[in-house]
């Protein structure tokens, strides 16, 4: 059966809904940024730039980096939003939009997210890049799906245990990445990004771990303004949580969405975090610009190796 018209909406000159794309705007290499503002400072080093649109928070540039073809969205921030850019990307690649069926022959996307975040860990520091391994989803939206293929629940176990999870809250789900893109971004930075393209980087290698992903910036992220939490001690409970030498290294509010639809839709995704807080120290970056336009750099030229 073909898809309805109330479930795969499309605007009047044929481009889906909300990203305002067709299929030939876009790569199969893709890179997510939070911020529209952003997509712009990635693609300020593209050889060629092909094509660009932007519709609400969704911006969309694609052209060519060193002889490769990369696109560049704005997906916005929190994981309501992943739930739009994902599956509008996968029914460009997958779904035939004229007649409305799912493609015979399967097309798999390439997902990079470069963003920023903040560590819970204290010798996690500020100005540093962090790879997440895996994300914990804390916010439920994946539970909209059929997830059972893809959690991991002797560690989603031994966290709830470890932090008397709230039954009344959605139960976390743990997502891996895609192997494929952490190897191709995890290598040690190289010589040629140190001394010729950026500099003062203060870790020299990536950090790698667990991301949790919550749904809110202030009470889901533990932050306290004038509303009380349902548990103050949440935090401290994920900082120290450990499973078979895996802890959670960062908070932010993208990454398990990305992975978990990723992972649903037959897609590889990695998270890549530029680390401008930490919260165990109370430390803030004094440039925070500066490290994630150095992690721009970094992933722009290992997505290209």
């Amino acid at each position: 059966m073909n898809i309805q018209n109330s479930e795969l909406i499309l605007n009047a000159d044929g481009s889906i809904y909300h990203l305002n794309l067709k299929p030939t705007h876009i790569a199969t290499d893709i890179i997510f940024v939070g911020d529209q503002n952003r997509v712009d400072k990635v693609t300020q080093h593209f050889d060629t730039i092909d094509f660009t649109t932007q519709k609400r928070e969704f911006k969309t540039t694609t052209g060519t980096y060193k002889g490769k073809r990369l696109t560049v969205i704005s997906t916005g921030i929190g994981p309501d939003n992943i739930d739009i850019v994902l599956n509008e990307l996968d029914a460009l690649v997958n779904i035939d939009l004229k007649t409305r069926h799912v493609k015979k022959t399967h097309t798999q996307l390439n997902i990079t997210r470069i963003g920023t975040s903040g560590s819970l860990q204290a010798d996690i520091p500020v100005n540093s890049f962090l790879l997440s391994t895996h994300a914990l989803d804390l916010n439920g939206m994946l539970h909209s799906y059929q997830i059972t293929a893809i959690s991991h629940p002797e560690i989603e176990n031994a966290f709830v245990k470890h932090t008397n999870w709230n039954t009344e809250k959605a139960s976390p789900i743990i997502i891996a990445n895609s192997t494929f893109l952490e190897d191709k971004l995890s290598s040690e930075i190289t010589s040629e990004i140190n001394s010729g393209i950026t500099s003062n980087i203060h870790s020299t290698r990536v950090y790698k771990g667990i991301t949790a992903t919550a749904g809110g910036f202030y009470g889901p992220q533990g932050r306290v303004l004038r509303l009380p939490l349902q548990d103050a001690t949440l935090n401290n409970k994920i900082d120290s949580f450990e499973y078979q030498n895996n802890r959670i290294t960062n908070l932010e509010m993208e990454t398990s969405a990305i992975y978990g639809l990723s992972k649903l839709l037959g897609h590889n995704a990695v998270s890549m975090n530029a680390i401008i807080a930490n919260r165990a120290t109370g430390d803030f970056s004094e440039n925070p610009e500066k490290i994630t336009a150095d992690l721009i750099i970094y992933t722009l030229n290992k997505l290209v190796q």
